[in-house]
This record gives C-alpha cells, structure tokens and sequence, in this order.
C-alpha cells in the first residue's frame, strides 16, 4: 500500500513551519519557511520531504496530502528547487541549492544546542505541546537548568530589551511575554509527569543587532543573540547534576508527557 504525506504549516510566536508526518503519524521532518532550514528524521526521505512542501507551497491549502516518493528518486527537478528556494528565502539560503542549505545547518541554532552535548546538555526539538497544536521550538535541559528556546529572525534591525520588554526597531514585540507562557506552560507538564521541583525559564535567541539594558530576574525570560548561544548557556551557573538532566530529558522525550 502507497505511504501517504501529510503536510501541515504552523505559525505561532513568529515562527512559520510546514511539517510532514507519514500516513502513520509517523515524523518524515520539517521546513523553516523563515530560514530555509529542512530538517528530515531520515535522510533517505529528504527528497520527499523537499517535494511535499513544494506541493504544498504552490496549492495554497490549509493541508495537504500526497503519495511518498520512492527512496532514491532524484532531486527536485530544477524549476521546482528554483521555486521552493525562491518562496523560503532568508539569509541562511546559498544560491547553490540543496548544498548550500547543508552547508549552512552548521550553523543553524537546531546544530548549535546540539553541540553543548559536550557539555552535559541535552536538547530535544519540535515538542508538541498540549492538543491545540502549539509546538516548543527547542527544549533545553542540562546543567544550568531548563530551557524552552525560540528563535526569531530580524536580520539588520535593532533590538533592545529594557525591563520586561523587547523593541525592534523601536517597536514592542512580546516575544519575552510568549516565552514566559511558554514555560509555564512547559514547567506544568514537567511537574504533572513527575518531574518534582522543576523550574523553566524561556529564552529567545535573536537575529538581529541585540542590546540588553537591563538584565533579566534570575528566573525571568531573556533574550539572546544567536551567536552568543553557547557560550551564554555554559557560562549559567550549575543548577543540575548529570543525573538528573538525563532523567528528566527522558521524561521530556515521552510524548504522553506533553498531551495531557
């Protein structure tokens, strides 16, 4: 029986996102329609990844289903790869295509939290939070505690967070406000799963020309440019031992957790 993809696009806290599940239910990936990024859970179905949102893309539904290509079935055809490259846009795009879009996963926020491993961190992405379709960005756990981080793209303009607020270009945005909630959020579920004594803090790392004036309550939101992210995360005082950041990242990567 042919394997069907389901293509869905969620737009929440600035971010905008396809994401594509088999016929099962089961992850195929996902593409950032603001930085270009494609992340696919099995390489073999990149190509049908890249292919159902370039469907999706030009139907212009609220959802969209079609036939899995089979493995090993070339690259988009040239107008096609032209097409998606030309809707997705953003910086992080190189004009050689698919080889650029690698290229640059170097340096995309998903690669950068994913090498604090080193560090004793561990990250789980894309979690589903609650049954309305909210999605936590990126989930943090290690040593200086827990983290929901999201990314916002402002590429040349100036940022400034004053207090509780955030400004870009001179403008209030409420992406402190939204990561506050969304910890909150996630701290809840953590606590409902028996996860004793947790606390969340939300992050929101910034492309842009960042200032902060004032500096955030030890337990409040904070904002912080994406170039600084490791070096701002292992510089955080040790709040966790080794034991219990693999214990409640376990817990975290448990879907039960997060649909209660």
């Amino acid at each position: 029986m042919e394997d069907v993809l389901t293509v869905r696009r969620w737009r929440r806290y600035g971010a905008d996102r396809l994401y594509v599940t088999q016929g099962s239910g089961a992850r195929v990936g996902s593409v950032d329609l603001q930085s270009g990024e494609v992340v696919a859970d099995d390489p073999q179905h990149e190509v049908g990844l890249r292919r159902a949102a370039q469907a999706y893309l030009r139907a212009d539904v609220t959802e969209l289903a079609m036939s899995l290509p089979t493995a090993g079935v070339g690259a988009l055809d040239p107008v096609d790869e032209s097409a998606l490259q030309a809707w997705l846009g953003g910086d992080d795009w190189d004009s050689t295509g698919l080889a650029g879009i690698r290229g640059e996963r170097g340096s995309s926020l998903r690669t950068r939290l994913e090498r604090m491993g080193d560090a004793g961190w561990q990250v789980v992405h894309d979690v589903p939070l609650g049954r309305q379709g909210s999605m936590v960005e990126h989930l943090l756990i290690g040593p200086a505690g827990i983290f929901t981080v999201a990314e916002r793209r402002h590429p040349g303009q100036r940022i400034v967070v004053e207090g509780r607020t955030l400004e870009v270009d001179g403008r209030s945005m409420s992406y402190l406000r939204d990561a506050r909630l969304e910890a909150t959020r996630v701290q809840g579920a953590l606590l409902a799963a028996a996860c004793a004594a947790v606390t969340v803090r939300g992050v929101v790392v910034v492309h842009g020309d960042l200032e902060v004036r004032t500096v955030q309550p030890q337990h409040d939101a904070f904002a912080i440019a994406r170039q600084h992210v490791q070096t701002v995360f292992r510089a955080l005082p040790v709040r966790l031992d080794p034991a219990r950041i693999m214990a409640v990242a376990h817990v975290a990567r448990q879907r039960a957790t997060w649909s209660r």
